[in-house]
């Protein structure tokens, strides 16, 4: 008798991506309504009424239909004004995840190399893992008093011709690190010289707390040739998480190839949402900037009220809207988070959720009213006192 193979529900690469940590956590409050949730990243305001009325209004109007691959023009348009491009180097996607599942389609081959700097919001890691691409960490070093640095000369080194592409998130979740401008001029000079790729993923680029306009960016340094992909997403600035609805800047023949890949996964952004899009970026100016406004209070509020917790290694992160502190005695930090949550009704996501480099930390998600951030601090100095870390 022949024996058939055992079923083989997905490729052996699928089956061994890890699950995510973070819901792993979440898994352990769901259904609870006494549970204060940290865990994901995603501000406690729903979108401004005027976007939520203009998808309605593009609704009302008829706008169900398939639209371009590669985005509405107008958006397209939009966007070019906002960032200073050619509205021919940007791509709509269907959220800033899947820009950076596209870029990494466009690029990678199995096999390939990917140069990451962590610790990362695991989707950028296992991206390249997805279509076979092997990759190589760089971590960043903590020190509780200069925060999250990266030491350059580490990273490039690590860069060769064998490399085809950098996977940088600045600023960066969870650490808020943001690299410096200075920084991305060396790194792009030395990609350059090299033919590799660098793809930057920006979604926290107006999530900065220095009174700078935005976060410095490749697109200050890169020229329209260059091996450069830039991710981003309306939302973290227009508070647009459940829009699913992002962009790419790139050269032009890869945004070409990029429309393909869309026709292959998406077809295109619902067109409603793109229209909501186009609001956001022409009317959203002062929403944006009072987001940051905000999120800096809360940010500050949130270091105030655990300031003096000896057992928590603090740093002020300058981007984003994480704070990612060391926990004293922490070895797991999953098992930690899960017994938070189940007997303290406490939901932060385990640090290494981000990769191993995280092991022993703790992301919050300070994008909460202070009242809640208050609450959440009690809670977890209860926890602390009790002496329950594992």
């Amino acid at each position: 008798m022949t024996l058939l193979p055992a079923p083989a529900f997905a490729r052996d690469t699928v089956l061994r991506l890890g699950a995510s940590r973070i819901r792993e956590v979440a898994n352990e409050g769901m259904g609870r309504e006494d549970v204060l949730a940290y865990w994901f990243g995603e501000p406690d305001g729903v979108t401004p009424a005027f976007i939520r009325e203009a998808a309605k209004a593009a609704l009302d109007g008829g706008d169900t239909f398939y639209r371009q691959n590669l985005g509405l023009p107008a958006l397209r348009e939009a966007l070019g004004r906002y960032l200073d491009q050619d509205p021919r180097r940007i791509a709509i996607t269907s959220s800033g995840v899947s820009a950076l599942m596209l870029a990494a389609q466009a690029l990678l081959e199995p096999g390939d190399t990917v140069v990451a700097v962590v610790p990362l919001w695991p989707n950028l890691t296992e991206i390249p893992a997805i279509l076979g691409a092997r990759v190589e960490r760089v971590a960043l070093d903590f020190e509780a008093q200069r925060g999250w640095q990266l030491d350059m000369d580490k990273l490039l080194s690590r860069i060769n011709e064998h490399t085809r592409a950098v996977f940088i998130n600045s600023p960066n979740n969870p650490s808020g690190w943001t690299m410096s401008g200075a920084d991305q001029r060396r790194l792009l000079e030395h990609c350059r010289a090299r033919g590799v790729w660098i793809l930057s993923d920006e979604a926290y680029d107006r999530l900065v707390f220095d009174g700078s306009y935005h976060a410095p960016s490749l697109l200050d340094h890169a020229r329209d040739d260059d091996r450069v992909i830039v991710a981003n997403t309306f939302s973290k600035t227009w508070q647009m998480t459940g829009w699913r609805l992002g962009w790419l800047v790139a050269p032009v023949a890869t945004i070409e190839a990029i429309g393909v890949l869309i026709e292959y996964n998406t077809s295109c952004a619902p067109g409603f949402v793109q229209q909501a899009g186009v609001v956001a970026v022409e009317q959203g100016e002062a929403v944006a900037r009072a987001f940051v406004d905000d999120l800096k209070l809360r940010r500050d509020h949130l270091l105030a009220a655990l300031s003096d917790q000896p057992r928590l290694q603090l740093a002020c992160p300058p981007g984003a809207m994480y704070l990612f502190f060391r926990v004293e005695g922490m070895r797991d930090s999953l098992a930690t988070c899960k017994a938070w949550v189940r007997d303290y009704g406490l939901g932060l996501a385990p640090g290494e959720a981000f990769g191993p480099e995280g092991q022993g930390f703790v992301r919050w998600c300070f994008a909460k009213s202070p009242q809640l951030l208050d609450a959440g601090a009690q809670r977890l100095k209860q926890a602390l006192r009790a002496g329950a870390v594992s």
